[in-house]
């Protein structure tokens, strides 16, 4: 029984991989929920939601629809830490087990700890904009490792070659530094912005318009840089699943900056918060899809997953 239950956690690795890309989204979906609504005192303790209590009570200071809001975020950061858990263990009882399969594992459920720490460090602070910033910025780097958890299950542990032009994979590297630089100033927005998390927390003393402009500049440089990608690309050889993470990064990265100027100019109404953290969510697991599929790194060992197959290569050059 317990060997059966061994084999079909190995063979689901995979799948829970991706549901941990999704959870992990969700997660950060779900945090800006709380920020908009102005629930993130809606629990005032750590790891008790209120004095004496793990779950919200009726409380004259405190809306229960705030409580709860803020709570079943904290559910939800549960079910994330069952996911990772499921990633190690799954990754344990492989045969082979491979070092940095197990890691990337790891990650996953460390990262909710790391999550929960951060998380009692902003509600002690009160919500202070750099704390609420740095605990959405680990949210974006959890689905990253998600993202190759789940390319590392259907390769090998070989040094990473580029499957397309050499070029590509360091301009990658460029358009990763610039993804991060657009995540902390975005964040540096949020932090001078109206949507706090509470009424009474203090804001980033900064122009939000002076801000914005910096992260619109950003945005506009991460573009260019896509571009001069595609063009490498276009001069080849470049793989089919190559050109279409590219294609899917392209109109995810479109998608968000037309929210973020839809937003600016509208007042930055809540609705649109809560889609542009998604759509910056997407742009960090397209980004990482195409990160990973323009590097090749073997075979798989063993049986314990499904061999790769190597897709043609489509020389678009003229």
């Amino acid at each position: 029984m317990l060997e059966t239950l061994k084999s079909r956690l190995i063979q689901w690795h995979r799948p829970i991989a991706i549901a941990a890309v999704v959870a992990n989204v969700v997660i950060a979906v779900t945090g800006s929920i709380v920020r908009v609504t102005g629930s993130g005192l809606g629990c005032t303790q750590w790891p008790n939601c209120l004095p004496g209590s793990m779950v919200p009570v009726e409380h004259p200071e405190l809306s229960s629809v705030h409580q709860w809001i803020e709570f079943g975020n904290r559910l939800l950061s549960g079910g994330v830490g069952v996911i990772g858990g499921l990633c190690v263990l799954a990754a344990w009882f492989a045969r082979p087990r491979r070092s940095r399969v197990m890691w990337l594992s790891a990650s996953m459920l460390g990262g909710v700890f790391a999550q929960a720490v951060i998380g009692g460090i902003t509600v002690k602070a009160g919500l202070l904009w750099w704390t609420v910033a740095f605990h959405f910025v680990v949210s974006p780097i959890l689905t990253w490792f998600a993202v190759m958890l789940v390319k590392s299950l259907r390769e090998g542990d070989e040094p990473a070659r580029p499957r397309t032009n050499p070029l590509v994979p360091k301009l990658l590297v460029l358009q990763t530094g610039l993804l991060i630089l657009l995540m902390i100033a975005g964040t540096m927005v949020t932090g001078a912005g109206p949507h706090a998390g509470d009424a009474n927390t203090p804001r980033l003393g900064l122009s939000v318009e002076v801000l914005a402009h910096v992260h619109a500049a950003i945005l506009y440089t991460f573009l260019a840089l896509l571009a001069v990608v595609g063009y490498v690309l276009y001069r080849g050889p470049a793989a089919r699943d190559i050109w279409k993470r590219y294609g899917l990064l392209i109109a995810a990265v479109l998608a968000q900056g037309t929210i973020g100027f839809v937003q600016f100019f509208t007042g930055v109404p809540s609705v649109l918060v809560v889609t542009h953290v998604f759509g910056a969510m997407l742009v960090t697991v397209a980004t990482a899809g195409l990160w990973v599929s323009a590097r090749d790194r073997g075979p798989v060992p063993g049986d314990t997953v499904e061999p790769v197959h190597n897709e043609q290569f489509v020389t678009t050059s003229p």
